[in-house]
């Protein structure tokens, strides 16, 4: 069983478990791909993330309200959190706390594969959530994307082959990412992002993940034809997040 395995049964149990959910009271979306693509500097979603499998502890002891308002400071157009509490020590909490910290849209990070995630995703106030074509099969996919958008949230599904391709775009996401790490062995390759770039142009505007660090590489990705960078790990483990965001926005 490779690693995205194991945290997609994880999911999947969790799930399973849970209480039915009323979204009604959910705060209104604020339009996370319209947030990204108003951007003056380089679209910048930050990731609020307390540890990955492949690193371990990143940020442990992060103040989701904190961190939030030192991306929104440093000019992040969105956030990202990790809700995934095994391996990434992220919860709902993060994502309630840092939403209503800023006026930024947030992301709900995790492995969504049932449709009470994506319930819980706008109930807990996420504006947007993510979908891993290697965590669903084709169906499970576009009926997924399907009810995110009859909740009013926008849908960033990710791809880190050119295989998925066809998939993502059945789904109609409003953003296509594109993960330079493989989650089935966590290795990053740096190279992804302009070995897919040029088949994914159509689907969506193209979000780069995973490996961003320098304001080099934000330029580089932006060259590729990236609309948008997901930056976690440089982010939460910098000593001064708010000008680390403001390194990485400015580079455009």
């Amino acid at each position: 069983m490779s690693r995205l395995d194991e945290l997609v049964a994880a999911a999947r149990a969790r799930a399973s478990s849970a209480r039915p959910l009323d979204v009604r009271s959910a705060p209104p979306p604020r339009g996370f791909k319209r947030a990204l693509l108003a951007a003056r500097g380089a679209p910048l979603i930050a990731e609020i993330k307390r540890a990955s499998p492949s690193r371990g502890a990143i940020a442990p002891d992060l103040d989701p309200a904190l961190l939030a308002r030192a991306y929104e400071r440093g000019g992040a157009a969105c956030l990202s959190v990790l809700t995934e509490p095994d391996h990434f020590r992220g919860s709902l909490d993060d994502l309630v706390r840092a939403r209503e910290a800023t006026r930024l849209p947030a992301l709900r990070k995790d492995f969504i594969v049932t449709p009470f995630q994506l319930r819980e995703a706008r109930a807990f106030g996420a504006d947007a959530a993510l979908l891993i074509v290697a965590a669903l099969e084709r169906a499970e996919l576009l009926d997924l994307a399907a009810l995110a958008r009859e909740l009013g949230l926008d849908v960033l599904v990710e791809v880190h082959g050119e295989d998925e391709l066809e998939a993502a775009a059945a789904a109609r996401p409003d953003l296509l990412g594109i993960n330079a790490r493989n989650l089935k062995t966590f290795a990053v390759d740096d190279g992804t992002f302009a070995r897919l770039a040029p088949a994914a142009r159509g689907i969506a505007p193209l979000v780069a993940e995973s490996g961003v660090k320098s304001a080099a590489d934000v330029r580089a990705l932006l060259g590729a034809g990236a609309s948008a960078l997901l930056v976690g790990e440089a982010l939460a483990s910098a000593p001064d997040p708010e000008a680390k965001v403001r390194e990485l926005v400015e580079a455009r």
